[in-house]
């Protein structure tokens, strides 16, 4: 094994961790995240890590069927990601028409 290589392989490694620590953080946020906006934007931020994540191992295991892996992946976290989104914002004007509903019935009283 050459230094390059072993170069190389400690690259890996230490991107993985820290790649690691970031999904940590963010599967954090999503948990403790004072709003569902910030939620919603942590798991999009977790699906792209857990991507760079896939990329890197396709590199380092010489893999290629990984990127058609990490391709997929990334088509399931958009999606899920604008599920969330869509069902936030329904939750969000539902909230707001029931307000103007209760406004307008303390109108009229």
């Amino acid at each position: 094994m050459t230094a390059l290589e072993t170069a190389y392989g400690v690259l890996y490694k230490v991107s993985l961790g820290i790649l690691g620590v970031l999904l940590f953080a963010c599967m954090l946020r999503c948990v403790i995240g004072p709003k569902i906006a910030d939620r919603i934007v942590a798991v999009n931020m977790s699906g792209t890590v857990i991507m760079v994540m896939i990329a890197v191992l396709a590199v380092r295991m010489g893999e290629g069927y990984l990127v058609d892996v990490e391709l997929i992946y990334a088509l399931l976290s958009f999606l899920a990601v604008v599920l969330l989104t869509k069902v936030y914002m329904g939750v969000v004007r539902e909230r707001q028409e029931t307000e103007a509903a209760k406004r307008r019935e303390a109108d009229e009283r």
